[in-house]
């Protein structure tokens, strides 16, 4: 089953250009799904029948994983058992009939205005790279781009002119999206603030203390350190800066379509989620504001 796998992680990096976070995630799926084969007798993979299935997915509902963990992992193997298929290694559908849990339908946690305005105007303020790291607040705040769109970002990816920035996201697929003149200008003083050699359009947009590329993970621990410094009191993500990015968007008039775009979902019904957490704030509004609002 091993070999089988290294060859399914190699497909998704070569054919459907995966990033590295989601091989991650497949690796370690599939690694712990081999582990409950071989322990429950193993095979060849024509030997993966529904009670096999059946009996994995009992193993991990009964773990302590989070709901959406238990969810990855059942997608993780339902994707390699299609690549088994497609092989020809497996010819039934050992999933047929089976049920998994439903997913959780949780509001995505965002920022107010003002705590987005705090975390801005405050965050960076006296750090080193204060520059720098205001314009990656500035830019998640501005495009709703996820961490690792930004962290891929080069100079020439950043149109001043015309006021775009091309991402590249899930699967390598690129759009361009609008960024706001505010994050664009600190992103012009912070280019302004490096070295020539630099500044080639093939150049890292962001770069770390050792003049190499930023990680997304180096971008998620900036985050992180300006909401300390800037006094909020709530746990504040890149992903959080999205969430606030979509629902204010969506609060201020703009159709979910053109979100959608702008997130770059495959799917309408991801971004309808952000239509629900929008609703919700304008019920805590009203059943706050109206004098009728209460029985």
């Amino acid at each position: 089953m091993k070999l089988r796998i290294q060859r399914f992680l190699a497909c998704l990096r070569g054919r459907r250009n995966f990033s590295e976070n989601t091989l991650r995630a497949y690796r370690a799926d599939l690694s712990e799904f081999e582990s409950f084969w071989i322990k429950s007798g193993g095979g060849e993979p024509s030997a993966l029948s529904r009670h096999k299935v059946r009996g994995y997915l009992a193993a991990i509902q009964s773990s302590a994983l989070k709901r959406a963990s238990v969810l990855r992992k059942i997608a993780s193997l339902r994707s390699f058992v299609r690549f088994l298929r497609e092989e020809g290694e497996l010819l039934g559908d050992p999933f047929l009939g089976l049920r998994g849990p439903k997913r959780e339908a949780r509001l995505p946690r965002f920022l107010t205005e003002r705590e987005a305005d705090d975390l801005i105007d405050g965050g960076a303020a006296g750090a080193p790279l204060a520059l720098r790291d205001r314009a990656i607040l500035e830019l998640l705040y501005s495009t709703g781009a996820r961490r690792s769109e930004l962290s891929r970002l080069n100079i020439a990816d950043a149109d001043f002119l015309g006021g775009i920035l091309r991402l590249f996201g899930k699967g390598s697929r690129e759009r361009l999206v609008p960024a706001g003149k505010q994050a664009l200008g600190v992103l012009r003083e912070y280019l302004g603030s490096r070295s020539a050699s630099t500044l080639a359009g093939s150049k890292p947009l962001f770069l770390n203390r050792r003049g190499g590329r930023l990680t997304d993970a180096g971008i998620a621990l900036i985050v992180k350190r300006c909401a300390r410094k800037a006094g909020l009191l709530k746990s504040v993500t890149p992903h959080a800066l999205r969430h606030s990015f979509a629902t204010q968007m969506l609060g201020r008039g703009c159709d979910v379509r053109t979100l959608q775009e702008m997130l770059g979902h495959r799917n309408l019904a991801t971004t309808q989620i952000y239509t629900h957490a929008t609703l919700a704030g304008l019920k805590k509004v009203y059943d706050k504001s109206h004098p009728r609002s209460r029985g």
